[in-house]
């Protein structure tokens, strides 16, 4: 997530990845004011106009939040409330809205009181990372950008090359040349580029690259993944290869502490928790010392419980990691109840 401060009460804010709209879940709450761009119905008064008609325009309003709810498609927050403020005439101060808070948009956030937990998720620094993952060979290749623990892909590309053609009119730089124009139209100032894949091609696309704008990106190329395409970015995403070339990533921070709860599974060790009733009382006694949860955990639970739970238990101390579907380490948090974490000491009873 992009801050910047404004002044003691207030940061201007963009959301980049699931994870900080789930942080933003987390740090709005009742009476906060929110500032954001958002559309509505303005009814035009004229003669002869149908009266249930309107226009549907663009405005920036200020909000005072009385709720806030995650989007079932958790790739936005909603938040409803009043308008205290907006820069259209026709849309009365006082009157209800909701305003959508999307990745990638800006917003404004002023709070009257700012707690300490809050500080710590909003401003505290934060250990994401930002991979563009580039898994190739001479027939395909895919790309993914991967920040925190949010995976997104373009589709794959092709290189044409098949069979006894390959030899005669195939030109792996022709290919190379449509890589690297994918990678320029989505890589962002702080991406590191990762190139995997079998054989020698990933070695041979990295040259290709130090000789092209790409040159000013870190770039690293990794063995042990022998498979490309869409599929080779799934397979390193879960691989112990991802685990140590992004040692100090989120996403293998994450994915040690899945794997670590699942070697307590089978050798009977009682120092992890499954689900939220399990763990909240584990945050209770204090013993949670990791703690990662996926979107699952809000569909029997309410937000408000939850969100509760989660700042209550990062101001005891715990690590809390956010996850979604789009990678394999969302998928297992959510098979396992939505929540899961390991603890500081075993609970008996």
């Amino acid at each position: 997530m992009i801050t910047k401060k404004i002044d003691d009460s207030s940061v201007a804010l963009i959301p980049e990845e699931s994870d900080d709209l789930f942080t933003l879940r987390r740090v709005i709450q009742k009476g906060d004011r929110i500032v954001g761009d958002t559309t509505r119905v303005i009814k035009q008064e004229k003669d002869f106009s149908r009266p249930d008609k309107g226009e549907r325009v663009k405005i920036r309003i200020a909000l005072d939040a009385e709720k806030v709810s995650i989007d079932d498609v958790v790739d936005r927050l909603k938040v409803q409330g009043v308008i205290a403020e907006s820069d259209n005439q026709s849309v009365s101060k006082g009157s209800h809205h909701s305003l959508t808070v999307k990745l990638g948009e800006p917003i404004t956030l002023y709070k009257k009181n700012w707690r300490e937990i809050e500080k710590k998720l909003v401003f505290g620094k934060k250990e994401t990372g930002s991979f563009l993952l580039v898994s190739i060979d001479t027939t395909d290749c895919g790309i993914g950008r991967l920040t925190g623990t949010h995976l997104k892909l373009i589709p794959n590309l092709y290189s044409g090359a098949s069979g006894k053609r390959y030899k005669t009119k195939f030109n792996i730089e022709d290919f190379f040349k449509d890589v690297q124009s994918a990678i320029s139209s989505v890589i962002r100032e702080e991406d590191q580029i990762i190139i995997f894949g079998p054989g020698e091609t990933k070695r041979r696309l990295m040259n290709f690259l130090a000789a092209t704008p790409s040159k000013d990106h870190p770039m690293m190329v990794v063995d042990g993944i022998d498979s490309a395409g869409e599929d080779g970015i799934y397979t390193f995403i879960k691989s112990d290869t991802m685990r140590q070339s992004l040692a100090n990533s989120k996403i293998a921070k994450v994915s040690s502490i899945l794997d670590e709860i699942m070697k307590m599974v089978n050798k009977k060790i009682n120092k992890f928790s499954m689900g939220f009733e399990e763990t909240s009382r584990a945050s209770e006694a204090g013993a949670v010392q990791s703690l990662v949860f996926s979107d699952k955990v809000f569909e029997k639970h309410g937000e408000d419980a939850v969100i509760s739970f989660l700042n209550h238990a990062e101001e005891q101390g715990a690590e809390v990691y956010a996850v979604d579907s789009t990678t394999d380490a969302g998928l297992r948090v959510s098979s396992l109840g939505g929540i899961v974490s390991l603890l500081r000491f075993s609970l008996t009873g």
